[in-house]
């Protein structure tokens, strides 16, 4: 299978943004959509942790009317490296998606890590969708520390809530791996001083597109598809329909 990013720059529109004091920071929009549209630009950004934001890069953010900046990192990632995010008018939200005693419990491999996301965090997965999805709440930017594999996995579901296919969100999701690499290592090493016990398969600093499409398939066997899982994990269907019509651009618009 083809795993290549449409539309991976349209015009003055790159995917990745290059901004001073992030690593991962991208765009999720241009992506196709199975009813004909396309995702749209500068409404949902990922990305790596925000905590080296400079004057520029805050500007930067405010500039593109930011609303929303939904936190995944755990209580002690946040309080080692704070968000620097004064000045953009972004409301800020944490939802950490397991706590640090968790990560300090959770097998080395990284497919099990997203297995346990998928079984044990769905509640908070459902939160910080709904935090995007809320009235006003795009544009919108999620992330995580390094910006992969938390950040990748809401990414992946509200792209499958769009009706993005498959193969165009396990590309997105692998984009990763070229943007982190020796950086990476350095937030794993920073996740593990902070998580007494955790210890991890550097295999996880790899972003494999079949992971992610593993993934998906788990959480369509639980719920059907990502909108009954998101839902059935306490998100309101209204969430979902707002992100819809804040996010596809129909054909020939």
């Amino acid at each position: 299978m083809e795993f290549s990013i449409p539309a991976g720059e349209v015009g003055d529109r790159p995917r990745r943004i290059a901004l001073a004091g992030t690593l991962n920071l991208r765009d999720l929009g241009g992506y196709p959509t199975s009813d004909g549209g396309t995702v749209r630009w500068r409404t949902l950004l990922r990305s790596d942790a925000l905590h080296r934001l400079d004057d520029a890069g805050r500007a930067a953010l405010a500039g593109l009317g930011l609303q929303t900046v939904v936190d995944l990192r755990t209580d002690e990632e946040a309080g080692s490296a704070p968000s620097a995010l004064d000045g953009t008018g972004a409301r800020a939200f944490r939802v950490p998606l397991f706590r640090a005693a968790a990560i300090g419990a959770l097998p080395p491999e990284l497919a099990a890590v997203y297995r346990h996301m998928i079984d044990e965090c769905g509640a908070a997965i459902a939160e910080a969708v709904g935090r995007l999805g809320r009235e006003g709440g795009l544009p919108g930017l999620v992330h995580c520390s390094a910006g992969k594999d938390r950040t990748g996995l809401v990414a992946a579901l509200i792209l499958d809530v769009l009706g993005v296919p498959d193969e165009v969100i396990a590309a997105d999701y692998a984009m990763s791996a070229a943007h982190l690499d020796a950086e990476a290592a350095q937030v794993v090493r920073r996740i593990q001083a902070i998580s007494p016990g955790y210890r991890v398969d550097f295999g996880v600093l790899g972003s494999p597109p079949g992971l992610i499409l593993d993934a998906l398939a788990r959480v369509r066997g639980q719920a059907g598809s990502a909108a009954g899982y998101l839902t059935g994990h306490g998100l309101a269907p209204a969430a979902l329909g707002h992100l819809r019509r804040a996010l596809v651009v129909a054909a020939g618009e």
